[in-house]
Formats: C-alpha cells, sequence, structure tokens
C-alpha cells in the first residue's frame, strides 16, 4: 500500500489498482479528499502492473457529499471538475464501488466513473435541493442520461435518497456486491470489463433517453404543474427542471455550462444561504451546553399518556410508532374508546395510503392499552400529561401523579404556555417534571419543544432529547416563560394582524402578504381552518371582540362556510364583504380612522416584532442560541425554509434596518414595539445574533 496524503492511499490487487478514501467521518469531498483522488488517479494510470482502477472508501461510507464548510471560502487544492476529468478521462476504466450513502458530490464523482457498484444498504441522491442548491458537478446532466428525465427530475427535486436494489432497477448502478465484500466484488467488476474489452462507458456521450425526450416539451410542463404547489417559492427546483431541460436539447458541455451559471446563481443567492443556516441550525440544535457528559439516561420501556384527545392520541402514537407499549388513562370510558379509535383510524388511513403494511396496524394497536385509572401508571418510567389547559387542573393532577409515579419516572406537561415551574411546584420532585410540548397533530408535526424548569435535571433533559430523536422529532431546549419560544412570538405576528385590519388593512390582505412571503396560509385563513370557536364558550360570549362576533353570527370557520372568509361546497375561500363592515363598524367603536396600508407595512408590522421578542428570549435565556428560535419557527409554524427562520431573516435584512422601523412603529403606534435591550445592543456594537455565544443553564443573557 502506498500513501498518497493523510486521507488516500493507493494499493494494487490482483491486476487493479484501488484507491481508498478514509476522511472521517463521511469522505467528505474537502480539498485533501480531492487531492487524494487526483492524484490516486495519476499513479493508477502510471501504474504498469494495472489495468483498471476501482474507487473505495474506508469508514461507513463512501463520498457522503461536499464539505460544506468550505463553501464560500477560497477555492483550495485541485478542483472538484478536474477531479472527475481525471477519472472520467482515465484510459483504463475506473469503477466506483460504494457503500454506505453516496450522496451530492459523491455520486456526482461516481457517475464520471465508466461502472458503478454498491452493496445492498447503500443509498444513493442528490440532495443538493434542500440547501437551495442544484447538483453542481454534472449530475443535472449525467442523471437524465442514465435514469431517464422524468426519473431524474424527481430524484434531483426530492433529493431523495435511492436504494442499492431500486438504483439497479433504473440503471443507476450496474451490479450489487456482497454486504461483506464489496472491494472483491468491485475488483471482480474490473477485471470482467478488461477481460471482455467492453469499451469505456462515459456518461456524457450517452444520449438515447434524452434524445427520446428531444420531442415532449409536455414531459417538463407536467413534472412543473404536478408540482407547483410543492415547489412554490423555492427558486432551486425550477432551476433544477431548467437544467434537465438542457439536458434534453442541447449538447453535453452547453448544458454544463448553464449548469455551472445556475448553480453560482443559487449559491450567492439568499434562499440557499438560508436553507444552509437552517442545515447547520437543527444539528446544533440538538447540543445543549452545560449539560453533564454523563448524565445518566432513563431506560424508558414504558410511556403513560394522560388523555386520550387529539392531543393525547397522537403523542402515543410517537412512541407506538416505534415499538415502545403506551398506557393511556382517561376519565370517562367513552373518551378512552374514542382516543383509541383515532389512533387506529389514523394507522388505517396512512395504510391506505400506502405509507404502512396493513399487518402494522395490528403490531402497533397491541402495543396500547387504556384505563381510569391513574394508579395503572405506577410502572411507566415517562407518564406525559395531555389535559385540559388549565394551570389549576395541570397543578392538581400532578400532585396526585407524584404519590403515583414510580421513583425516578420523568413527569412531563404537554402544556404550551404554561409555567412548568408552577407545575413542577406540586410534586415533590421538581427535578423530574419537564415539559414536553408536542405540535398538532402530534402524529404529524416534527418540532417538539422540550421545556426544562429551574430545577429540571440533566438526566432528564438528556433523556428527553434522546427519545425525541428516537421518535423522529426535531427536539429544541427551550425554558420556562408564556408561550415558551414558539407561541410567545406568535402572539406578537397575531397582535398586529388582528390590530392592522382595524386600521385599514382587509383580512385577505393580510394573508395574501404572509403567504407571499412564503407562509402556508396567513392567520386568518388559519383561524377558519383552526375553527374560530376553538376555546370559545357561547355562554360567556361579550360580543367584545371580533371573534367573538363572528362566532355568534354562526360564522365558525371552514366548518359553517363563513367565517372570516366566505366558502363554497368545495371549502374555497372568498372575501366576505359582510365581515369587511363588521371590522369597520369595531375601527369605528375603538376611533380609528380607516386608511391605506401598504403591502410592505403589512409584512414589516407582522414580521420586525417578531424578530424583536427573538431578541427579548435571547436576552433572557429562554433560548439556548438564536438558531434555536429559526428551528422552531421553521419546523412548527410553517416559516419557509428558504428565509431562514425569524433571527436568520433579520440578519439579512439588517438589524440596523429592523431596530430603526421598531422605533418608528413605537413612536406611532406604542410600547408594544419597544426595542429589545439585546437589539439595541448589537446593532451598536455592530454585532448579529449569529455572534452570540450559546448559553448555558443560566437564566440571565450573557453577551
Amino acid at each position: 500500500m502506498v500513501r498518497i496524503n493523510d486521507v488516500t492511499s493507493y494499493t494494487h490487487i490482483d491486476g487493479v489498482g484501488v484507491i481508498v478514501l478514509n476522511s472521517p467521518p463521511v469522505n467528505a469531498l474537502s480539498a485533501a479528499v480531492r487531492d487524494g483522488i487526483h492524484a490516486g488517479v495519476r499513479q493508477a494510470i502510471a501504474d504498469a502492473h494495472a489495468s483498471a482502477i476501482v474507487l473505495r472508501c474506508d469508514g461507513n461510507t463512501f463520498i457522503a457529499g461536499a464539505d460544506i464548510r468550505e463553501f464560500g471560502k477560497p477555492p483550495a487544492g485541485v478542483g472538484l471538475g478536474e477531479v472527475q476529468r481525471a477519472l472520467e478521462e482515465s484510459p483504463k476504466p475506473v469503477v466506483a464501488a460504494m457503500h454506505g450513502t453516496a450522496l451530492g458530490g459523491g455520486l456526482e464523482v461516481a457517475l464520471v466513473c465508466h461502472w458503478r457498484i454498491a452493496v445492498p444498504s447503500a443509498k444513493l441522491g442528490l440532495p443538493e435541493v434542500g440547501i437551495g442548491l442544484l447538483p453542481g458537478a454534472g449530475g443535472t446532466q449525467r442523471l437524465p442520461r442514465i435514469v431517464g428525465p422524468e426519473v431524474a427530475l424527481e430524484l434531483m427535486t426530492s433529493g431523495a435518497q435511492v436504494e442499492a436494489a431500486d438504483a439497479l432497477g433504473i440503471g443507476l448502478i450496474d451490479e450489487l456486491a456482497p454486504e461483506d465484500d464489496l472491494q472483491g466484488a468491485a475488483v471482480a467488476l474490473a477485471k470482467r470489463v478488461v477481460a471482455e474489452k467492453r469499451p469505456l462507458r462515459k456518461l456524457r456521450d450517452q444520449n438515447d433517453k434524452v434524445e427520446a425526450a428531444r420531442g415532449n416539451p409536455e414531459l417538463v410542463a407536467a413534472f412543473r404543474k404536478a408540482n407547483a404547489k410543492k415547489f412554490r417559492g423555492f427558486a432551486a427546483p425550477e432551476k433544477i427542471v431548467q437544467c434537465v431541460e438542457a439536458a434534453v436539447n442541447l449538447p453535453f458541455d452547453e448544458g454544463l455550462k448553464l449548469e455551472r451559471k445556475l448553480f453560482v446563481e443559487l449559491m450567492q443567492g439568499e434562499q440557499s444561504a438560508a436553507q444552509r443556516h437552517y442545515f447547520f441550525a437543527s444539528r446544533q440544535a440538538w447540543k445543549v451546553p452545560g449539560l453533564k457528559k454523563d448524565a445518566a439516561i432513563v431506560p424508558v420501556q414504558t410511556v403513560g399518556v394522560i388523555g386520550a384527545g387529539t392531543m393525547g392520541a397522537g403523542i402515543a402514537m410517537n412512541f407506538l410508532n416505534v415499538g415502545i407499549p403506551v398506557h393511556i388513562v382517561e376519565t370517562r370510558q367513552e373518551a378512552l374508546d374514542r382516543g383509541l379509535a383515532t389512533i387506529r383510524t389514523n394507522y388505517g388511513n396512512t395504510a391506505k395510503k400506502g405509507r404502512l403494511e396493513v399487518g402494522a396496524i395490528e403490531e402497533r394497536m397491541a402495543l396500547v392499552t387504556g384505563s381510569l385509572e391513574l394508579q395503572d401508571l405506577s410502572g411507566c418510567e415517562l407518564v406525559i400529561e395531555a389535559v385540559f389547559e388549565d394551570m389549576e387542573v395541570k397543578k392538581h393532577l400532578f400532585g396526585r401523579l407524584d404519590r403515583v409515579a414510580k421513583a425516578g419516572a420523568i413527569l412531563a406537561s404537554n402544556t404550551s404556555a404554561l409555567d412548568l415551574n408552577q407545575i413542577a411546584s406540586a410534586t415533590a420532585r421538581p427535578e423530574s417534571v419537564i415539559g414536553l410540548h408536542f405540535f398538532s397533530p402530534a402524529n404529524v408535526m416534527k418540532l417538539l419543544e422540550i421545556v426544562r424548569g429551574d430545577q429540571t435535571s440533566d438526566s432528564v433533559i438528556a433523556t428527553s432529547m434522546q427519545l425525541a430523536r428516537k421518535i423522529g422529532k426535531v427536539a429544541v431546549l427551550v425554558g420556562v416563560c408564556p408561550g415558551f419560544v414558539g407561541n410567545r412570538i406568535l402572539g406578537q405576528r397575531q397582535r398586529e394582524a388582528n390590530q392592522l385590519i382595524f386600521e385599514g388593512a382587509t383580512p385577505w390582505a393580510v394573508d395574501r402578504v404572509l403567504y407571499d412571503f412564503g407562509f402556508p396560509m396567513g392567520p386568518f385563513a388559519m383561524s377558519d381552518l383552526a375553527g374560530l370557536d376553538l376555546g370559545w364558550n357561547k355562554d360567556k360570549s361579550t360580543g367584545a371582540t371580533l371573534r367573538e362576533v363572528l362566532c355568534e353570527m354562526g360564522r365558525r370557520g371552514q366548518k359553517t362556510g363563513a367565517g372570516f372568509y366566505d366558502y363554497d361546497g368545495q371549502r374555497t375561500a372568498q372575501p366576505s364583504q359582510l365581515v369587511e363592515g363588521v371590522i369597520r363598524d369595531f375601527a369605528r367603536k375603538k376611533g380609528i380612522a380607516p386608511r391605506q396600508v401598504s403591502d410592505d407595512e403589512i409584512l414589516e408590522r407582522c414580521i420586525y416584532p417578531m424578530i424583536n421578542e427573538g431578541a427579548k428570549i435571547l436576552q433572557e435565556g429562554v433560548a439556548v442560541r438564536a438558531s434555536d428560535i429559526d428551528v422552531v419557527w421553521i419546523n412548527g409554524y410553517g416559516w419557509p425554509v428558504y428565509r431562514g427562520g425569524p433571527m436568520h431573516y433579520g440578519e439579512r435584512i439588517g438589524l440596523p434596518k429592523v431596530l430603526s422601523r421598531m422605533r418608528e412603529f413605537e413612536a406611532r403606534h406604542g410600547p408594544q414595539f419597544k426595542p429589545a435591550k439585546l437589539l439595541e445592543e448589537l446593532v451598536a456594537s455592530g454585532r448579529k445574533f449569529s455572534d452570540l455565544s450559546p448559553l448555558a443553564r443560566t437564566p440571565a443573557f450573557q453577551a
């Protein structure tokens, strides 16, 4: 074996030169890896004893993609294009031997090799769309030539990973290798290629599949139409489609030039910067500063859920999905039966969509039991309450639970806004109490706000974070305050949206501006969807708010055919002149003269207070880091990932601009717009949210 550099070696096996990469943890295409491949190819070509070349990796994976840490930095070492040319133009056949994952640039390297082989457990894909990019190393031009334009479009715009058996079926690889002998199988393939004098296959020269689509422009048009809703607002998918069109209609080198041009546009654009920010933010969120590394993990064998409503049933499903038994406790048998039926129905619906084997429904239902006795939770290592959002109700329940739960059990509340420290005070073990704020529907929504109280132990926090990962959630650790991170910031947007319609904006104008910004829907459309009568009590209604008046009029949202909007039989929303009149009446009673409200003001009034509230949350130490706030809002509230979250967005538009507008709004509209002290300090010192150090377990802000 010859050592080429720190991450690359070359060896000679039975007439085949084998280049081996070993750059933990994922053999990313760093400068050292690129240099090593390039030098390895030159050495193999010069090796008179090698008639073919195999490229493989040590460790857990083949090349898993580009080294994102190098993005935006001056180029170093041999460029990826030069590496690919060396492989593709090699006079000796090159075989890519893949295991683990061959993603992004890793797969693009494999595509310039003349043959590809993988073990059955390998996965392949071009996931660049997830960070706002397109495959920029020839992937958009070579993939359509090997799998056809239709499959290439689907793979690249979804970023999906393909299992090796499926990759063989679509022609992406040439052979499957035994799991325990990838190198041997790759060497054998290389020797057969030489013995059979097979010509070197360069994908750049294979045009059969793209030529077949050349006279069918409807193919791409149909793809755009079918995915219009999915791609709304995103720049990268459309540019990928344009590249595939080029692969179909242009010579390879011209298509490659367009790919490079569009790649650079995306790389330098705000969307990719935002999506790359989120990529790192979602990984940072799992890291808890100050948490003891040796904190004991509670072995959770059984989970108890108190409450079988929509939320309780959804929470239970998360654990059933990963094989953890759940016992649900209710106060009434009919409520318990209804909750268990909801779980079965949800699984049935999933099976109908082909996402769950029918047999798995019974396997999961066999793991759930129910009763009407709190005492039946005495054997659970984790108990989660999902009862009515009332402090006295929750404190009474936790007092009872404290007497029932076994020593060492974690006692969790699903509260969305209440003071967890007060809830914990009802027990003799506040160190065991934590908030697990699931978002509705709990079996679908990814976000889990994990709320630590003043006395919550490191063991309970560490266990909760680990469990969140196990059940497939995106967990963010937050502190105690009204509404925690997500709902506290939401309150700022909701307040301004409601105020703006009294000042002259219409509900549909506010919704349109926020929808165009990238949210799935605006606040008034969302209210109609959820039901305006959510939490409304007819007997206690005073008509003092717009929502109460609309409910009293029978306008309770989509379910009644009318809310803020009018709805037809297909639940298609139409602006309501009646509601406009009701709003104007309210405004007159409040002494507010209607005026023209611009789209810019709507956006700034709704968004800038959110950024400001995020600054207050950081100032108070409620969030560990600014990027955690972004993770909460992207996963729990539909903030468009291509805008990076409220804190990242604030940095992109400029914190001085946010501060200036907040001061203007404060002078014009009142103290609710008072800028956060942290925002003022950051602007004064020329710093950003991302310059702040992560907070440890101290409640006070540390600059």
